[in-house]
């Protein structure tokens, strides 16, 4: 009896030491959660037995506990490195479609070749699937999704609107519009430009020019021209040149022949008025919409855009202030096809993706899970679980929200073991070992002492 009581002590303790060893081997692992080895008497009765001289029969191992206590969060400089800040598992699977989830709490995720985001065993890191605004359809594990991040996003669209805004100096010197040459800076008052996109992508500089005629102004009333170009091109507006009207002998009135934008050169251009105060009145014509944006119907956008393409040009409440030229807004709605430039991930484990075009797509949330019993998962190594009758079914949530953490991107959980209280326990398991291999010893020695009795 004696001698099977001393054992099971040598293999407890062997135990305690295998599991501490353990620990300490995974200290600077990822997601790593600690065990922590539970015993329990042995302990034979029957109804015969007296409780009071009855002896115990040693020590067994009940369970190898593992403690899902928060570890510390280092930060990292990889904005796909995640952590969570507090309950909840990140949702992998081995597979596209497949349902066989495993959960982690190492959240050391990179693009594959694929651009999907994986693990370094090539797991899919689970997301719920997003609207525009980056808010889940449906936040159930079995509609998420793997995360892919594409090298490119959109289709390009072609510029069909643009606004302006900006101040014309009022004490700007005049100039004769007819005269006027983009070439030449002595034949205008002010340029400014924004890039437009044809019909496949292309990027163009579309350069507005801006000139105070002679005599264009009178009491209340005072008049500037508007040129533009495209990539140097004149834009030709179909004939619908603005008209202005001219003091010719100062005496503060409209007294002259009224004057149309055009030069000689094939430019013509739009009229923006001013009242008195500076305040924008209207344009002549009132936006100016540009066919196939050359002289002529020349296509300046290149042969293979769409040579329909038309552009608006609209004044958005420009001024005519004493104050030097500024401009104040320049807006344009097309778009070339963007090539990722960022990557961020919310708290709310949110992945949007930034492109070169300007847009900012939303590519998932990052699905998070709970279960009523964290101890009883099942593991499966590689700092992963799966779901076991234990633990229950998995319940799905997003992060930040009830009782799921938080997402840190760029930072990485590290194992929650403290290696100095391993080392200690190491010591005291140490120690149980030798104490039950004396017990061992000392049974040996009776029971030689028995058999030499004669």
């Amino acid at each position: 009896m004696s001698f099977n009581t001393a054992l099971s002590g040598i293999n407890a303790a062997q135990k305690d030491l295998n599991v501490t060893a353990n620990n300490i081997a995974n200290v600077n692992t990822t997601g790593f959660k600690e065990s922590r080895a539970e015993f329990a008497d042995v302990y034979a009765n029957s109804i015969f037995t007296n409780s009071k001289t009855a002896v115990g029969g040693g020590v067994s191992t009940t369970q190898v506990a593992q403690q899902f206590h928060q570890g510390n969060l280092l930060s990292t400089n990889n904005a796909l490195d995640m952590a969570i800040n507090g309950n909840g598992f990140f949702v992998t699977s081995s597979g596209i479609g497949d349902q066989d989830f495993s959960y982690t709490r190492a959240g050391a995720f990179k693009r594959d070749d694929s651009g999907f985001l994986v693990d370094s065993m090539g797991n899919y890191l689970q997301a719920f699937q997003v609207d525009s605004d980056g808010n889940a359809a449906s936040v159930s594990l079995s509609t998420t999704r793997p995360v892919q991040i594409p090298d490119t996003a959109g289709s390009p669209q072609a510029t069909s609107e643009v606004g302006i805004s900006m101040n014309l100096d009022s004490s700007s010197e005049t100039y004769d519009p007819t005269a006027f040459d983009p070439t030449d800076s002595s034949t205008f008052n002010n340029s400014t430009a924004v890039t437009i996109y044809d019909s496949l992508g292309e990027s163009h500089t579309l350069t507005s020019y801006f000139v105070r005629p002679n005599d264009a102004a009178y009491t209340g009333n005072s008049s500037w021209v508007a040129y533009y170009a495209i990539d140097g091109q004149p834009v030709n507006l179909d004939g619908a040149a603005g008209t202005y009207d001219i003091d010719v002998n100062g005496d503060g009135t409209a007294d002259g022949t009224p004057q149309t934008a055009t030069t000689a050169g094939g430019w013509t251009g739009a009229v923006l008025s001013f009242d008195a105060s500076g305040n924008f009145t209207g344009s002549s014509p009132t936006s100016i919409t540009t066919q196939q944006l050359g002289i002529a119907g020349a296509n300046v956008l290149g042969a293979s855009a769409d040579g329909t393409q038309q552009l608006d040009i609209s004044f958005n409440t420009p001024t005519q202030f004493a104050e030097s030229f500024s401009t104040t807004s320049l807006t344009q709605n097309g778009v070339t096809v963007g090539r990722l430039t960022n990557v961020e991930v919310g708290t709310d484990g949110v992945i949007s993706a930034t492109y070169s075009n300007g847009s900012t797509v939303p590519l998932g949330q990052v699905a998070l899970v709970r279960f009523a019993n964290e101890q009883g998962l099942t593991q499966v190594g590689n700092t992963s679980w799966k779901a076991s009758l234990e633990s229950g079914e998995a319940l799905a949530g997003e992060a930040n929200t009830g009782i799921f953490g938080a997402i840190r991107s760029s930072s990485l959980e590290q194992s929650n073991v403290d290696l100095t209280t391993e080392l200690v326990d190491l010591i005291s398991a140490q120690r149980n070992f030798q104490a039950n291999s004396r017990t061992l010893e000392v049974n040996n020695t009776l029971q030689q002492t028995i058999l030499q009795i004669r």
